[in-house]
């Protein structure tokens, strides 16, 4: 299944590794699924991990960071949009969108309502990572 994972639950499976979140950044691990990723979303993690008020409070490593993005490239499938959008109630949500159309993803997870709101998105689910999981 080819997926989108917004920032927001990768993010989330760092901080509770035992949690849903965490599930499905063991499901890619374990090549359950394809991750569709475009360079603004890589950016976008490596900006939220970097943070030093958070990676202070949830003790997030140099490392934990670029496992996760050597993670992703290595299950990934990097996709370049042609497409740029202005759908989304938040403009930085845009992007999984974009990135979704251009990788012809199957389904796009996340827990942000911004997006949850515009499901199905040209036919393609979006998805909390529970009902992801189930799907798997």
């Amino acid at each position: 299944m080819r997926s989108v994972i917004d920032t927001g639950v990768l993010v989330g499976a760092l901080l509770r590794r035992q949690g849903t979140t965490g599930e499905v950044l063991r499901a890619l691990r374990d090549d359950r699924f394809t991750i569709v990723y475009s360079t603004p979303i890589v950016v976008e993690i490596i900006d939220v991990l970097g943070r030093e008020p958070f990676r202070t409070k949830y003790n997030i490593q140099p490392e934990d960071i670029t496992i996760l993005i050597n993670l992703i490239r290595l299950r990934g499938d990097l996709v370049v949009p042609r497409r740029l959008l202005k759908v989304c109630r938040d403009p930085k949500d845009d992007k999984f969108l974009e990135a979704a159309l251009a990788g012809k993803a199957d389904v796009i997870v996340s827990g942000d309502d911004d997006l949850l709101v515009l499901t199905p998105f040209e036919e393609i689910p979006i998805l909390r990572p529970a009902e992801f999981l189930a799907r798997l």
